[in-house]
């Protein structure tokens, strides 16, 4: 996969800072309208931004006061959304494997609605939470994703009827269903079939006098990385007809936990170039800024972030592109079309940033320090 340096457009409310690197550069009234966009391509859907996208506190509050509700998965992301201003019953707890200790932690703090995919969460939610309301998840193909998450959770049609009906012999609210098409969707169709085999479980549900009245789903609405994305109201348009299709004029009660969809194009990476160097004919470019340090996503070059830098405009070659520790599994991307005149003390930018980078940067591996963020702007938010 070749990249070729492409030239964003700064959002038109950001103030460009200047400083240390490597920083996030973070638009929160940018994540705003984000969100407000998804919010009208779905009207009626309560929209949980994903915290574990990214957590910044500023972002969790504006959020919330713009409307925003949570989708959590552990208790320190519930105390956030809770010191932002959000209520308990704003959370959906999506994990679908918990600790039992932070399952009773996130219960003290009043979450209630809680997915899970197996018997054994249906027993363990039970008994910690008793007056819970649980959602099952359902497995899918990940098709269509830059980032599939259909490997670890989920459950088939005829699995998911068995887990809520033990929840709802067990007292609890068996109250619907959830999925996730994965992560950097590119196909809005990829919502169809999933939402098919929600309708199957609700149907079977109810001939049990089980009454599932919840769908939740999931997250990946995508970043504009490649600028081929289909716009979100295409998204809002193949699930709306997907819902009506298959449930008629009994569509449940819909919710969504975009993530990246919300905050990535808010945020730009700015790094350094550390060093440039040629060996055996390969140009390589070193950043201050890699895997370690907030970009884990370029693993297998799974997520492409549009580059640009302060050289842009003249003549570009293939390069590879490196982060700055010691391990050789810290390379971004095995060849880039950069400036030929790109030097030490440059700076690249890493557009479509703001979503899991400063909370995937690891906390000091060969001694850098975790990502920071700056917020744009002049903070009247």
């Amino acid at each position: 996969m070749t990249l070729t340096t492409t030239t964003p457009q700064a959002p038109a409310t950001a103030t460009i800072p200047t400083g240390p690197t490597p920083r996030l550069d973070l638009d929160v009234p940018a994540a705003v309208a984000a969100y407000r966009s998804l919010a009208a391509a779905l009207p009626g859907t309560a929209v949980h931004y994903a915290v574990k996208a990214n957590p910044d506190p500023v972002l969790l509050r504006v959020l919330h006061l713009a409307g925003a509700r949570f989708d959590v998965a552990s208790p320190a992301e519930v105390r956030a959304c809770l010191a932002a201003g959000a209520r308990p019953e704003d959370l959906v707890l999506s994990n679908p494997v918990v600790a039992r200790a932070h399952l009773e932690e996130m219960t003290r703090l009043g979450v209630r609605l809680v997915v899970v995919d197996s018997p054994q969460a249906v027993v363990k939610v039970a008994a910690t939470a008793p007056d819970a309301s649980v959602l099952c998840r359902l497995v899918t193909s990940g098709e269509g994703s830059d980032w599939p998450l259909s490997r670890k959770y989920g459950v088939c049609v005829a699995e998911a009827v068995e887990v809520l009906t033990l929840a709802d012999q067990l007292g609890l609210d068996a109250a619907g269903v959830s999925f996730h098409v994965g992560s950097q969707q590119n196909d809005p169709t990829a919502w169809q079939q999933p939402i098919a085999a929600a309708a199957r479980v609700f149907g079977a549900l109810r001939g049990r006098g089980i009454h599932p009245r919840i769908l939740d789903l999931g997250g990946g609405f995508p970043a504009r990385l490649s600028g081929q994305e289909p716009d979100v109201r295409s998204y809002g348009q193949v699930i709306r007809s997907a819902l009506t299709a298959v449930f008629g004029d009994d569509v449940p009660r819909t919710i969504v936990e975009p993530g990246r969809g919300i905050v990535a194009d808010a945020g730009v990476l700015v790094s350094t170039v550390v060093d440039v160097v040629e060996r055996g004919g390969t140009r390589w470019v070193f950043l201050d800024a890699g895997v370690f340090t907030g970009l884990v996503e370029t693993l297998d070059e799974a997520i492409r972030y549009p580059v640009t830098t302060n050289r842009d405009g003249g003549t570009t070659g293939p390069c590879v592109l490196a982060g700055p520790t010691c391990d050789s599994v810290d390379v971004l991307y095995q060849q880039v079309q950069l400036p030929l005149d790109l030097a030490e003390g440059d700076e690249v930018r890493l557009h479509g940033a703001g979503a899991y980078t400063t909370c995937y940067s690891t906390v000091g591996f060969n001694g850098f320090p975790p990502l920071p963020t700056v917020l744009l702007g002049d903070g009247r938010w």
